[in-house]
Parts: structure tokens; sequence; C-alpha cells
């Protein structure tokens, strides 16, 4: 198991959009993928609407665990992807 913790920086935090992105992303790998919040809530990441349950706003820390083959690699490209969001 993998898991890396990052801030979100984006002014409008994850929205719909960027949170499509996420999940696209997410799909692609192999190893199951989990988001957890500052409060410990964890959801699928390949669920937009679980994503966005999150209520992941700017300044808002957030885990990306993955687990399976390839599971450093998702937490990477996730967790890089949530630190440069963009509308």
């Amino acid at each position: 198991m993998a898991s890396k913790t990052v801030e979100i920086t984006n002014d409008t935090g994850l929205h719909t959009r960027p949170g499509n992105e996420f999940v696209t992303v997410a799909k692609t790998f192999e190893s199951a993928i989990e988001v957890e919040n500052e409060s410990g809530k964890k959801v699928k990441g390949t669920s937009l609407l679980k994503l966005l349950s999150l209520g992941i706003k700017k300044g808002t820390k957030v885990t990306v665990h993955a687990e399976g083959s390839d599971a450093e690699t998702a937490v990477e490209k996730l967790t890089d992807l949530l630190a440069n969001l963009r509308d």
C-alpha cells in the first residue's frame, strides 16, 4: 500500500471538472484508489459523487491511498494532479 498527503491550492478546491479528471486518471490504474479528507472520511477515488462528498476546498489536506501492483505510480500521479488543480 502507498499513500501521500497533499494540500489543495486551487482557489475553488475540488469541484466537478477537476474531480472528473481525477476519477478518469484513477480508473487507469489497477490499484484500488481511496481518498481521505482531514476528518478521516475515506471514499473510493473512482467515484465522482463520493469524491465530491468530501467537500475538498482550498487549504484542505487530502491523502491518496492506493493498494495494488501500480500503487506507487498511482499515488504519485494522483497527488501531483491534486496539488496542481486548475479550473
